[in-house]
């Protein structure tokens, strides 16, 4: 409460520069925050300025310092001696402070008047641009009459802090703070302190004071301890800080599946969540007091087993987390219920769909064949050419998957009134490609007659002027695209007419 005291007497004191106070009771005379103010001489009058040095420098971020008398009358919301400056200014070490105004300048530029009682005077470190005060040093100062004084210098103290553990910590864990203060025979109050927020308080005895908390927030914490002696005989004193890092408690999310009611031997999904996700450490999931599985060490904050060995009836679930990090103990996740029950309850709902009867499509991109002229053989008996169909596509979607058969039978050859027996064109059937599930196969060779007359009747198997097999796809093999082609070969008489002959090759597919 007096560290809150000091900062707003402080801040009313720079308002209150050239006004004229009022005289009041005296207030608590403020205590430094930071420790004391030596001086260059023991005693003085009301007309006289002392030099004043720090007992260390000021806290980092400090740009300017000041200095104000607090006292009876007039003085007691504080009065100006030394206005903000720079000057000397250190952070690294104590440094020396001038009283710009004596005792009887700074009473009469305020319209009132110096008393007998006692005087403290406060050096304030502070960053200028927001105003902030980052700290105090106090010095007291006992006139005897208006005029002379004599200063009561405090004994310098030196404070430092330690935690225990000492560097870091599980968030609720009990951490126990120690100040320790010298000289060992200072008597005062420690204010702890985590990143300038106040843990709590205890007195000095013999030269320590102890604090036991649980409640250090999450974070990388500066650890400080304040010392505000007992007046006139000590100074205060902070510490240095001392890092302590507080880590929150690993969480364990638990959960089942496919659901908290199955029937007797169906497989049981647990899943441990951890987190954070890169905790390290081990879960056992347990049934009651029963543990289901061996230890399972976590990766990327999962860890999952599986059981079909609940028997029917009601089972108490839980995770338990083992952290590898000692700071940690033990974690137990909320329970889960899970009846395991003969007859489970159910619902049913009716699917249906139509099955299309879908087609069987036979199509070609390229309606004409051209063969070359034939040519005469090497033994003058027959005029001879070749070709290749274009190709032919089949597809087939329809229900039941019957499988198929692609035939061919073509026509006489014609010229005007000329012919060429269909008997003589002959075919070599191939598949270009298919869908993967198809089981296609190409027909058998279909040989030419031997050049036969138009009408004449060719031979067993000769020709296409019959119904052949091109292609086939077995039953259950049939449903997808298949592309067929075939060689063409025709036998010509030696007898034939000059002419352009055309022939239509007709391909069925059942």
């Amino acid at each position: 409460m007096r560290v809150r005291t000091i900062l707003a007497a402080a801040v009313i004191a720079m308002a209150a520069v050239g006004v004229v106070g009022t005289a009041t009771a005296q207030a608590e005379r403020p205590s430094g925050t930071l420790g004391g103010l030596s001086v260059n001489r023991s005693s003085g009058t009301d007309t006289t300025t002392q030099v004043y040095q720090t007992q260390s420098g000021c806290p980092k971020g400090t740009d300017v310092w000041d200095l104000t008398v607090y006292g009876p009358g007039g003085f007691s919301d504080g009065l100006r001696a030394t206005d903000p400056t720079s000057a000397g200014l250190s952070t690294m070490g104590g440094f020396f402070a001038p009283q710009d105004r004596s005792f009887r300048e700074i009473a009469a530029a305020n319209g009132t008047t110096i008393t007998a009682g006692g005087y403290t005077v406060v050096l304030t470190c502070r960053e200028s641009f927001t105003a902030t005060v980052l700290g105090t040093f106090t010095v007291d100062v006992e006139f005897a009459s208006p005029i002379e004084y004599t200063v009561q210098v405090a004994e310098q103290t030196y404070t430092s802090v330690s935690a225990y553990p000492a560097a870091r910590s599980a968030r609720g864990t009990s951490i126990a703070l120690s100040a320790f203060v010298h000289p060992a025979n200072a008597t005062g109050l420690i204010t702890f302190r985590s990143n300038n927020s106040v843990v709590g308080t205890a007195r000095v005895s013999g030269g320590r004071a102890d604090l036991t908390t649980t409640t250090l927030p999450v974070g990388v914490l500066a650890l400080t301890a304040t010392f505000t002696g007992d007046r006139p005989l000590f100074s205060g004193s902070t510490s240095s800080p001392v890092a302590h890092q507080v880590y929150a408690v690993p969480g364990v999310a638990f959960s089942v599946s496919p659901g908290n009611r199955i029937a007797p031997g169906r497989p049981l999904t647990l899943t441990a969540t951890l987190s954070p996700v890169d905790i390290t450490g081990g879960v056992e999931f347990f049934d009651g007091t029963t543990r289901i599985a061996d230890p399972l060490p976590v990766h990327n904050g999962l860890v999952t087993v599986m059981t079909d060995r609940l028997t029917p009836g009601r089972h108490v679930l839980t995770a338990r987390f083992y952290p590898n990090d000692t700071i940690f103990s033990m974690q137990v996740s909320p329970p889960i219920t899970v009846d395991v029950v003969s007859v489970i309850d159910a619902a049913s709902e009716n699917i249906s769909t139509t099955v299309l009867p879908g087609a069987l499509l036979i199509s070609v991109d390229n309606r004409e064949v051209v063969l070359p002229s034939p040519v005469m053989t090497p033994d003058g008996g027959r005029l001879v050419t070749s070709g290749v169909l274009n190709p032919v596509t089949v597809t087939d979607t329809r229900a039941g998957n019957p499988g198929w058969n692609v035939s061919g039978q073509v026509s006489d050859f014609a010229s005007g009134p000329n012919r060429i027996n269909g008997a003589n064109l002959g075919w070599l059937p191939r598949l270009l490609d298919k869908s993967p599930v198809q089981a296609v196969f190409p027909g058998s060779a279909v040989p030419t007659a031997n050049a036969i007359a138009p009408g004449a009747t060719p031979g067993a198997g000769q020709g296409l002027v019959s119904a052949r097999s091109m292609a086939l796809a077995a039953p259950l093999g049939g449903n997808g695209t298949a592309r067929l082609t075939a060689d063409l070969s025709l036998a010509v008489p030696t007898s034939t007419v000059a002419g352009t002959y055309s022939a239509t090759l007709t391909l069925t597919a059942i």
